[in-house]
């Protein structure tokens, strides 16, 4: 059974057995949550988001449409991701970039997510890093914008 707190406001949607939606979590009609997930308070996931399972989502976190989480990943508190390349006020994108992170990834806290990036398996993005382009599988990134500075093992 997964548990939702009563200050969460949660629409309808699929979430996983053994998930954890923790206060002031706000998550839309049609959001895709997988099982023994942790959504910490003051996230947000848009509806067109999915979530896979064994996730962990720190406070602070929004996930916009066309964000996909697979299997294992953390995202740690107050990291940014951004949905749109050309933002204007009004004026809204008829098609959503694809923004992937991939089985087993780890995102540091504060790090920035352009929208439209793939984050490779179990690559590590670093505290307060500007993800601007692809990362490889098992890279370490850091920095502004954010550079490979080495590769981890399995």
């Amino acid at each position: 059974m997964s548990f939702v707190h009563p200050k969460a406001d949660v629409a309808k949607c699929n979430i996983g057995e053994g998930t954890k939606v923790w206060q002031f979590v706000v998550v839309l009609d049609g959001a895709q949550i997988g099982k023994d997930c942790n959504i910490c308070a003051h996230s947000m996931i848009e509806g067109r988001a999915v979530i896979g399972d064994r996730c962990t989502i720190k406070s602070g976190v929004f996930l916009w449409d066309g964000v996909t989480l697979e299997d294992d990943v953390f995202v740690g508190p107050s990291v940014t991701f951004t949905n749109d390349l050309f933002p204007r006020s009004q004026k809204y994108q008829s098609v959503v970039p694809k923004t992937i992170v991939r089985r087993g990834a780890s995102i540091g806290a504060n790090a920035t997510i352009l929208a439209g990036i793939i984050i490779g398996e179990y690559a590590m993005i670093g505290a307060g890093a500007v993800v601007v382009k692809d990362v490889p599988n098992h890279a370490v990134v850091v920095g502004n914008p954010a550079k490979i500075m080495r590769y981890l093992n399995k």
